[in-house]
């Protein structure tokens, strides 16, 4: 007995301890301030962002120095005031977001010096789910905990979610995100719940525009005693009496494991009309999908408002759905397709469809950094980097597209494997690399490019992680 008490034990020390990798970890982001429309992107997988530290200016002489004059690296006392409060306001709370090194630029705070923008932020442990505009939300918990939504909003925030083969007007208007509480109060309280992003439920804050829906929730225990297990633990309170007692143990673990996000993720979008996005997103991974469905297999889901004759052929499906859907997302950190892509051959005409998504989050850290930004990875100590694989170029016209033109990023065809990144940063604790063609050549001249870097974390002894 005391054997299973230690092995116990043991086991959920190293649960407690890999779970707090996953959503504890500080994060640096740095973009070098090259060019007017230089991109700092910031993004939480799991959770959102919440910000520790920011600096635009200059604090070491060998940040950016790459092919700079020595005399613009000499002042390292360089910090423009306000940087952290604008960055709050901008990310704070948010999956991804985006900002322009422009926005930063004035009031210079050391003419002649070469600058960056460095952010550090870490990932509350939260889940926050998309839907694009039609499609449906799925928010769900495991066995004995319940969905608690801290908050959602209908709308449009930026011009990279939910963008897929939209016109310019449909996503110009980025000020039109409104908060609601029909999420919560449907939602809350429940293990699963699905929710349409529609102006029917939630009303039309921008006419024309094509909006989304952004729920950020949690899990929470639903026994009356929730409180005692899962509850905040101040972190003092938890390293003090860690060692001492297995049943603190079992309260850390059950505290944190409502943050992670494990399970299968569902994703459905109605095919209302010809560009409805259907998105998938992982955060700390990359999207593995186990099966998909065009067509109906049930007579309730995407139902409001169609005639009866549509929904009662329930044994529709297009035959290749699955695999297309593998080849266009697998091995992805987000994925977004079009409904319009599946239409054909139609499966049952005259049945109203809809593409139904299953697929779950490989563990993997993925980083993305924008051309002349510079990837960060990097590992706790005791384990090493080791590179999955990685891409230079452009695969879609979402990511890294701030404030970029059209003919920029309209080369989605582009992005090519490299093994530069796996030279370079294989078995160290932390490696940084520039996105520039300098590094990687040039896939597509003329082409706004990004990196794109996947990878794990493994024990000094080359024992997977």
């Amino acid at each position: 007995m005391d054997f299973f008490r230690l092995s116990v034990v043991l086991s959920l020390t190293a649960t407690c301890l890999l779970l707090t990798e996953v959503v504890d970890s500080v994060t640096q982001v740095t973009t070098c301030d090259s060019n007017q429309w230089q991109v700092h992107r910031l993004f939480c997988g799991p959770g959102v962002i919440s910000m520790q530290q920011a600096l635009y200016g200059r604090s070491s002489s060998g940040v950016c120095a790459d092919g700079q004059d020595q005399k613009q690296l000499t002042n390292t006392l360089c910090a423009r005031e306000n940087t952290m409060d604008n960055i709050k306001t901008s990310c704070n709370g948010k999956h991804l977001c985006e900002l322009s090194m422009d926005d930063f630029r004035a009031p210079d705070p050391c003419v002649g010096t070469s600058k960056y923008l460095q952010t550090n932020f870490t990932c509350l442990p939260a889940v926050t789910v998309v839907a694009c505009e039609a499609s449906v939300a799925h928010l769900y918990c495991d066995m004995g905990h319940v969905i608690f939504v801290y908050g959602a909003d209908y709308g449009r925030r930026d011009r990279t979610t939910c963008a897929y083969r939209r016109s310019p007007q449909e996503i110009d208007n980025v000020g039109c995100l409104h908060p609601t509480d029909i999420v919560s109060k449907r939602c809350n309280g429940q293990t699963s719940c699905m929710i349409t992003a529609s102006n029917d439920l939630f009303g039309d804050p921008c006419v024309g525009t094509y909006k989304y829906l952004e729920v950020t929730y949690t899990c929470q225990w639903s026994s009356s005693n929730a409180h005692q297990c899962c509850g905040p633990v101040p972190a003092i309170i938890m390293a003090s009496y860690f060692r001492r007692s297995s049943a603190l143990l079992l309260i850390a673990t059950c505290w944190l494991l409502p943050a992670v996000v494990d399970s299968a993720l569902q994703v459905t979008t109605c095919d209302f009309n010809n560009w409805q996005v259907h998105r998938l997103d992982c955060g700390h991974g990359v999207i593995s999908v186990s099966d998909a469905l065009y067509g109906r297999a049930s007579s309730l889901v995407c139902s409001e408002g169609r005639p009866p004759q549509e929904l009662a052929d329930t044994r529709c499906a297009q035959g290749d759905a699955v695999e297309r859907l593998k080849r266009s997302c697998n091995g992805k950190k987000s994925c977004e397709v079009t409904v319009e892509d599946f239409r054909t051959p139609d499966p049952c005409v005259g049945t109203f469809k809809y593409l139904q998504t299953n697929f779950t989050c490989v563990s993997a850290f993925t980083v993305v950094a924008c051309e002349l930004s510079v990837a960060q990875l990097y590992c706790d100590w005791g384990r090493v980097i080791f590179v999955y694989g990685a891409d230079y170029g452009r695969r879609d016209q979402t990511t890294c597209t701030h404030g970029r033109s059209r003919h920029e990023i309209e080369n989605v065809e582009c992005l090519q494997p490299t093994d530069v990144v796996a030279n370079r940063c294989n078995g160290k604790n932390t490696c940084t690399i520039t996105a520039s063609n300098a590094v990687f050549g040039d896939p597509c001249k003329g082409t706004y490019k990004y990196l794109e870097v996947a990878y794990t974390c493994n024990y000094r002894d080359n024992k997977p992680y």
